[in-house]
């Protein structure tokens, strides 16, 4: 993998089928399939394969948005995205090109809509199939919702001034980026958190993409920004819940109306209650949002990896990934490994990927362990195979024990000491907060369960010994005892230099 690639923590992605279903269930999918549907005897469409007045309002009503003040609106969407898609085809009609643009009535038709190949696709496609036809629906509904406000030029045309394109500020490169940035936090929430369903504020996810990191407190200037941010987002959000992409509940209009009258931002508001969090607007990528946005990752040339990935490779690809997955992930990634493998086999395959004495050697045993650990008892003529190993006897002892099963030998103190080393160095290697703690206790009650340890650990033959009697140093509670690690680890240096 290239050094410069960007690289995404892994995400657990729904099965395609339940994502196809969700698909075909998303509100705008399921209206523009619909309609496709509907135009089966023939439609007559404007310019673009707009649906005309009385094309409208029968498509409405078909919709069951007749009542609706926003039903017109809604009913046009999912044409757009229809013909967009392949939903529908249009068949333009030769010599009716010069149609008045402002006659809405069917009798201005320059074509006829029908339905489109990709319809079927719809009922007797692939998963896949389905998939295809809504992530182009996406990515049209993706450019409307960085699309500017038009109200104001046509404000300016219907009082007879001159169009100035200038007065919207409207940068489209500028929109996307942002939106991108938007989705992918959101992306990498969902990857980390321990709920990947967990609502997110939005003024959080507008200072996310606004306040500098190395900013304590936010200047006006910036929380000014953070709120413009917040509102265009409630505006992108409202666009893109229709297709499926997110979850959204949009921030409270009476809210809106309350900052307008005070002349304040919304990021200069009282610090928000929970009850009051979701006036703010609540947003999370949906399991197809998810799917969705990590599609557009890889297509951006973004390492963007899923659980369920490593399933087909080796250990050692699995051993060297695993260390920088999440502990559920690693979990999960492992046990799908190990399901497409015969128990001993893959316990043979792990311990011979976990050998090395390079510096990600103790991460692999680490990781190892951990994914040894979910492997039942037939496992364990390959444990026993490797009981002398210098690299591998102390897990496969612990692996043993931990099943309780007979005739484990003692080992030795050299393997106790290189095996503590190595837990030691695989912990180093970690360096999350959980693994700090971790170490420091682990440190801690190594010298009471060890009489003389660190007159003896300097000797173990480790890559690694040096560098973690040091950190020892660092980490004991006890001055004494970090003093002696200190004086070991120069040892340790001083023979490895001999």
């Amino acid at each position: 993998m290239s050094a410069d690639r960007p690289t995404m923590p892994p995400v657990r992605l729904t099965s395609e089928a339940e994502l196809a279903r969700d698909a075909l269930s998303s509100p705008l999918l399921a209206r523009a399939a619909k309609l496709a549907r509907w135009s089966g005897s023939g439609v007559p469409v404007g310019v673009g394969g707009e649906l005309l007045e009385k094309s409208l309002a029968a498509a409405t009503e078909h919709l069951g948005l007749a009542g609706d003040e926003d039903g017109p609106a809604y009913t046009a969407e999912a044409w757009q995205l229809a013909v967009d898609t392949g939903l529908v085809e249009i068949d333009e009609e030769e010599g009716e090109g010069d149609a008045e643009a402002d006659d809405l009535s069917d009798d201005a038709a320059v074509g006829t809509a029908t339905p489109g190949e990709e319809l079927a696709q719809l009922t007797s496609g692939s998963p896949q199939d389905i998939l295809d036809i809504w992530l182009g629906g996406m990515e049209t509904v993706l450019a409307d919702a960085v699309a500017p406000d038009l109200s104001d030029l046509a404000d300016q045309l219907a009082e007879g001034g001159e169009l100035d394109l200038d007065s919207i500020d409207w940068n489209p490169e500028e929109e996307a980026e942002l939106l991108d940035g938007i989705l992918g936090n959101l992306y990498l929430l969902n990857a980390v958190g321990e709920a990947p369903d967990q609502d997110v504020p939005l003024p959080a996810l507008a200072a996310s993409m606004i306040v500098p990191d190395d900013m304590d407190e936010p200047t006006d200037e910036i929380l000014e920004e953070v709120s413009a941010a917040m509102m265009r987002l409630d505006d992108q959000f409202r666009v893109l819940e229709p297709i499926g992409l997110v979850a959204y509940r949009p921030v409270d209009e009476a809210l809106i109306e309350e900052l307008d009258e005070g002349g304040e931002t919304v990021s200069e508001a009282e610090p928000l209650q929970d009850e009051d969090v979701a006036r703010y607007g609540l947003v999370r990528l949906t399991p197809l949002g998810v799917w969705a946005v990590r599609a557009r990752m890889l297509d951006a040339g973004v390492d963007a990896p899923a659980v369920g990935d490593l399933a087909d490779k080796g250990a050692d690809v699995l051993l060297e990934a695993l260390p920088d997955y999440p502990e559920a992930l690693a979990q999960a990634e492992a046990e799908q490994w190990l399901a497409a493998r015969t128990p001993l086999d893959a316990a043979r395959e792990l311990l011979a990927a976990a050998r090395g004495d390079d510096e990600r050697g103790p991460l692999r045993r680490l990781a190892a362990q951990q994914a040894l650990s979910l492997v039942t008892p037939e496992a364990e003529p390959a444990l026993r195979e490797v009981l002398d190993d210098r690299h591998l006897g102390g897990l496969a002892r612990v692996w043993l024990a931990e099943r309780g099963l007979p005739g484990i030998p003692e080992p030795s103190q050299d393997m106790v000491f290189w095996l503590t080393v190595d837990t030691i160095a695989a912990q180093l290697g970690a360096a999350d907060d959980e693994a700090a703690a971790e170490l420091t206790e682990l440190v801690g009650g190594l010298t009471e369960q060890h009489s003389g340890f660190f007159e003896e650990v300097w000797r173990v033959d480790h890559p690694a010994t040096a560098e973690v009697l040091e950190a020892m140093g660092q980490l004991h509670p006890d001055k004494k005892a970090a003093k002696e690690a200190r004086k070991a680890a120069f040892k340790a240096r001083s023979r490895r230099s001999d």
